[in-house]
């Protein structure tokens, strides 16, 4: 049994930042991608960033610059710092990860809101 936690949401003004972190724990044989996508309402699930194994990052157009994710793999942990940000970022923000336990399996975290607003 594999449970990704999320972390971190929260109501920002425009502009600000803020910072997700998502901790996988379990019987966790090794991790591969792990990234994060956002759920408007109303609209599709969109990926946001993406961290493979080895580190190659790869970014929705409208986050690039602006955005940056990073693991921690002796944590198990992904990150998301979210920089200068806007009212379109506004979400609810779902972590994922490409994990083997006894089989390679794709996994999701509960989700967290993401509220930019004045």
């Amino acid at each position: 049994q594999v449970q990704l936690v999320e972390s971190g949401g929260g109501l920002v003004q425009p502009g600000g930042s803020l910072r997700l972190s998502c901790a996988a724990s379990g019987s966790i044989f090794s991790m591969y991608d792990m990234g994060w996508y956002r759920q408007a309402p109303g609209k599709q699930r969109e990926l946001v960033a993406l961290i493979s194994g080895g580190g190659s990052t790869n970014y929705e157009d409208s986050v690039k610059g602006r955005f940056s994710i990073s693991r921690d793999n002796a944590k198990n942990t992904v990150y998301l710092r979210m920089d200068s940000l806007k009212p379109e970022d506004t979400a609810v923000y779902y972590c994922y990860a490409n994990i083997m336990t006894y089989r390679l399996t794709d996994y999701w975290g509960q989700g967290t809101q993401v509220t930019v607003s004045s």
